[in-house]
């Protein structure tokens, strides 16, 4: 490991530590919750989670590493859109990229940095549930960032469920 790289962290669980005394310490590039973004189509998780009671990962598959949860492919939407609410505008346009191919460009909402390893997937064999980083989405009729996504978030997490804290666990010391 690099010398810098045990610096860093050093200092980092410092910082975790000595704010986590004072009452948590909340990162100051994050003041949430973020305004929504505007997606192409709108969707409400309200009615498609909390009231058909759809689960996550009904929608929101897995990508084939186990890292990223995906984007619902347009055809999963048809399956029921194909004989639901088919004069909507919005249900119209689905049925026009689901037809062509052609991907809706949603907004992601939340994103670790690439120099993070996440997996969604050793996340929820563990028993986390979506809302403990996504916030309360059955409730939600827009998504918006709520949920703080920041190192010390994730480290009060791990430190809560008995999980690693190291910064190798997290991050490649390269």
């Amino acid at each position: 490991m690099s010398r810098f790289f045990l610096i860093a962290c050093a200092a980092t669980l410092a910082v975790f530590v000595l704010n986590g005394q004072k009452g948590g310490y909340q990162s100051p590039l994050e003041k949430l919750p973020l305004p929504p973004p505007e997606q192409p189509i709108p969707y409400s998780h309200k009615l498609h989670v909390g009231q058909l009671s759809l689960e996550c990962k009904h929608c929101h598959e897995l990508d084939r590493d186990g890292f990223f949860m995906l984007f619902p492919s347009e055809e999963k939407c048809m399956e029921c859109h194909s004989a639901v609410k088919t004069d909507s505008p919005h249900i119209q346009k689905l049925a026009e990229h689901a037809k062509s191919g052609e991907a809706i460009e949603w907004a992601q909402i939340y994103r670790v940095p690439d120099y993070v390893w996440f997996a969604h997937e050793s996340h929820t064999a563990d028993g986390i549930s979506c809302d403990t980083c996504h916030g309360p989405v059955a409730e939600r009729e827009v998504m918006f960032k709520e949920k703080a996504t920041n190192m010390v978030s994730c480290m009060a997490c791990h430190a809560k469920h008995r999980a690693p804290n190291d910064c190798d666990f997290c991050h490649d010391p390269g």
